[in-house]
């Protein structure tokens, strides 16, 4: 069984803003897009197809940037440990050294 690899990010945690963005983007996107199609005629799936990306990338785009900056203003998704205080494992803080031992 291979180690589980460890980061300890300085700044912003990309992994935690992608994965929060598209949870956030699904529960929100989804009834936005619904919402808003009642009011739009789409008569064929190509129409509704289309709207539904068309409204769901701007969806996208404003909840990746509202968790991104919600990121950096509060150090979030480094699981509230200070970096400082994080102590290495015993054999040293390269881990990916033995991901390709079997």
């Amino acid at each position: 069984m291979q180690p589980v690899e460890r980061s300890n990010p300085e700044g912003i945690d990309y992994g935690w803003v992608m994965q929060v963005t598209f949870v956030v983007t699904i529960l929100v996107g989804a009834p936005i897009v619904a919402a808003l199609s009642t009011g739009a005629s789409l008569p064929t799936w190509e129409s509704r197809v289309s709207f539904a990306v068309r409204v769901g990338a701007v969806v996208w785009m404003v909840t990746a940037v509202a968790v991104y900056l919600y990121a950096r203003r509060t150090n979030a998704g480094d699981g509230g440990s200070d970096p400082d205080e994080i102590e290495p494992d015993e054999g040293g803080t390269e881990r990916a050294d033995e991901a390709g031992d079997d």
